[in-house]
């Protein structure tokens, strides 16, 4: 009987979870707030609260967190890696100054303590790299100038979770600070001998991975990961972390056919995430956190917008180009919500779930936005400011030659 419920509640979960997504789809929204929703209406305090299958949901919300690290570390390559941090490092601690220090105050200013500071600091700091993809694609902006710019800061931002999230994992857990410096110079440990491997011998870890059929593949990608991610886990090390570096470590046709196999997985599995994460977090505390959610996301979503056009103007990028990387990088989603998660499960601050979920239901919705109106509303206010010239006056060839975008 039991079983039978259970199958009766995931096979409703996943049911709902694709029509949801049908229906973002169709309006070109993101479905992540919708799968936040989801589960506050069948979670603690909601409509439904479900029963026999949280268990499973539980593991399945892990294995999704693994899996979206893994497709992260897939998308590039360790030289990649080390490129971009020679090149746009300043992009980077930009990024990092204006967008982690806002949330890390509002937890200070709330009284919710140090530990808690750092895991806002980090939900507030990480753009969504899926959410700011999708929408470059639907944008047409894949091959614009400023392009590489945005994916530049969103790389740098991956890399520096290989370094945050083990220590967001020793401070939730409360441990001492000898611990604690281990469990960081393990992380950068293996950090650092994943990388060098990775750009030393990985073709030939890629061939050894490497199947001409796509099931054995599948078996020995997805098996390795959860196998690493296990042994991150057990050495105090974030789980997540662990498949990150396997991702990197991944290169070429392999990592390209993994990428190809692995995504409606993810999908799944990245979905269940959302909704068990807005399963433990009760609507009714919502509402005392909402004005301090709000007040966070118009400020990070300035900064945001900073960022890019920082970013941008260093690349060379035109005014136009600046503001469109800076919009594009507002939209916050699967990062806040992992790092949150950390201090949920470990009883960190019994408001900050509520506040993260408000603050990325928020700020996914508005990331779209403004990527697609933060530079026509730049434009035309600075038209606006422009003094008027008199209509007398003759044009001159400088005015009449086309600006280049």
């Amino acid at each position: 009987m039991h079983s039978a419920v259970l199958l009766i509640e995931f096979g409703s979960i996943i049911l709902g979870l694709g029509l949801l997504g049908r229906f973002a789809g169709r309006f070109q929204l993101s479905p992540i707030p919708l799968y936040l929703l989801a589960g506050l209406a069948f979670g603690e305090g909601g409509l439904l609260p479900l029963g026999a299958s949280e268990e499973f949901v539980a593991t399945g919300a892990e294995i999704g967190v693994i899996l979206l690290l893994l497709m992260l570390g897939l998308e590039y390559t360790a030289t990649d890696l080390v490129s971009n941090l020679k090149t746009h490092y300043p992009s980077g601690l930009v990024d990092c100054a204006l967008n982690a220090l806002p949330g890390a105050a509002v937890a200070l200013l709330l009284g919710w303590g140090p530990v808690a500071a750092v895991v806002l600091a980090g939900v507030t700091w990480i753009s969504s790299s899926g959410v700011i993809a999708k929408v470059l694609g639907d944008l047409g902006r894949v091959g614009n100038r400023e392009t590489p710019v945005i994916l530049s800061v969103l790389v740098l931002e991956d890399l520096a979770m290989a370094v945050y999230l083990p220590i967001v994992t020793a401070l939730v857990a409360g441990v001492g600070l000898m611990a604690g410096s281990v469990t960081l110079a393990i992380a950068l440990g293996a950090a650092g001998l994943v990388l060098f491997l990775a750009v030393r011998y990985g073709r030939l870890i890629s061939r050894f991975v490497s199947s001409d059929d796509p099931e054995k593949l599948l078996l020995v990608v997805l098996g390795l990961t959860i196998l690493v991610a296990g042994v991150a886990q057990q050495l105090q090390v974030s789980a997540a972390v662990g498949a990150f570096l396997v991702g990197i470590a991944l290169s070429g046709e392999v990592a390209e056919g993994a990428h190809t196999l692995l995504s409606p997985l993810r999908d799944l599995f990245a979905a269940v995430f959302f909704v068990f994460f807005g399963l433990h977090t009760d609507p009714s505390s919502i509402p005392p956190v909402l004005l301090p959610a709000l007040g966070l996301a118009v400020v990070t979503a300035l900064t945001k917008i900073a960022t890019g056009y920082w970013a941008a103007r260093r690349a060379g990028i035109s005014v136009k180009g600046r503001w469109r990387a800076g919009g594009a990088l507002v939209a916050r989603g699967e990062f806040s919500i992992v790092i949150a998660g950390l201090a949920v499960a470990a009883g960190v601050e019994p408001s900050l779930g509520p506040l993260a979920t408000a603050y990325v239901l928020i700020l996914v919705v508005l990331g779209p936005l403004t990527a697609r109106y933060t530079e026509p509303v730049a434009t035309w206010w600075a038209r606006r400011r422009e003094p008027s010239r008199p209509e007398s006056a003759p044009r001159t060839a400088e005015a009449e030659a086309p600006v280049a975008d």
